[in-house]
């Protein structure tokens, strides 16, 4: 039984090359409150390398990464402010 995680806002970025796929990450974040949690659909290779660790070093907890059927990944992360868990 998989646990699906509720999320607050979710973006597509499987349209978009590195870096630019960290900065749309970045910008949605910036539209939520902390704690509040994003969904992202991003491709294999550069994406789902750099991204996780991008956010990860900005402070933001990565809650799961779950690859699809067709090669792409959803990831969800939550958005880490001033107040820890």
């Amino acid at each position: 039984m998989s646990e699906t995680i509720k999320t607050d806002s979710t973006i597509d970025i499987t349209d978009v090359v590195c870096p630019i796929t960290f900065v749309k990450v970045k910008l949605a974040l910036e539209d939520l409150e902390d704690g509040q949690t994003l969904a992202v659909h991003l491709n294999d290779g550069e994406p789902i390398q750099n991204v996780p660790r991008s956010l990860k070093d900005e402070d933001h907890k990565v809650l799961s990464v779950k690859k699809r059927e067709d090669g792409t990944y959803d990831l969800v992360v939550k958005k880490n402010g001033l107040l820890a868990d």
